[in-house]
């Protein structure tokens, strides 16, 4: 089966300044290629409902834009052909200088293969899209991408690009969706929409607190890396 999969990050700044918070975020969305423009269409429909047309990020919520945004998650959490995955990072126990050369870049893809990898399924073609960044390495996403066909023997992992998050409905609802992971463990939110869109994703969907679930949860799956080692 052929599968498209959006990517985007939350505070990334943490992997250099380990005070900015406590986590950093990598999530993406998965669906069925087969899908897509049926994805396009109805998550168009929402915001044209609403008289939105820029944009979807979590860092744009706001009380007036509440009612797409939820609309949006309600579509995501009732929709079985859209899946998400998020990878949360603890920023204080990253260390680049003993596993990365000090490069905090390589540290970073390398925690893109651990989001990936590990919903890879044999037998499948993947085309994975990632917000496009400029990277000190113009090569990340070539590597990335044969890392994970070497790991991936029995599939295809057609291309990993960066996409303007502008021009991907895809990743505009990675970002929300990681955000609010985000936003959850770092805590210290102001802002009343994003504490009653999180409040709203654990009363209605999750009947708890946004935390890392087991392994095989398929529709919203948060992992927490342990970057210590052991069990």
């Amino acid at each position: 089966m052929d599968f498209e999969v959006y990517c985007d990050e939350s505070g990334l700044e943490a992997l250099t300044d380990k005070t900015a918070h406590d986590y950093v975020a990598i999530g993406g969305i998965w669906l069925p290629a087969e899908f897509r423009k049926v994805f396009k269409s109805q998550v168009k429909a929402i915001k044209e409902k609403h008289g939105v047309f820029g944009e979807l990020k979590w860092n744009k919520l706001s009380p007036k834009f509440y009612p797409v945004y939820k609309d949006i998650i309600d579509y995501f959490f009732s929709n079985e052909c859209i899946r998400f995955r998020v990878i949360l990072v603890e920023a204080s126990k990253v260390d680049n200088f003993k596993f990365n050369h000090s490069d905090s870049e390589l540290g970073f893809y390398k925690f893109y293969y651990q989001l990936l990898h590990h919903w890879i399924l044999d037998f499948n073609t993947y085309d994975i899209f990632l917000d496009l960044k400029v990277n000190r390495d113009i090569g990340r996403l070539k590597e990335l991408r044969k890392v994970l066909s070497n790991a991936n023997l029995t599939s295809q992992i057609f291309q990993v690009q960066g996409l303007p998050s502008e021009q991907s409905l895809g990743i505009q609802l990675a970002d929300i969706l990681t955000g609010l992971v985000a936003s959850k463990y770092n805590g210290g939110l102001t802002s009343q929409a994003k504490i009653e869109l999180i409040k709203h994703v654990e009363k209605t969907y999750l009947k708890k607190e946004i935390s890392s679930t087991p392994k095989w949860e398929e529709k919203f799956n948060v992992f927490k890396i342990n970057l210590r080692g052991g069990w």
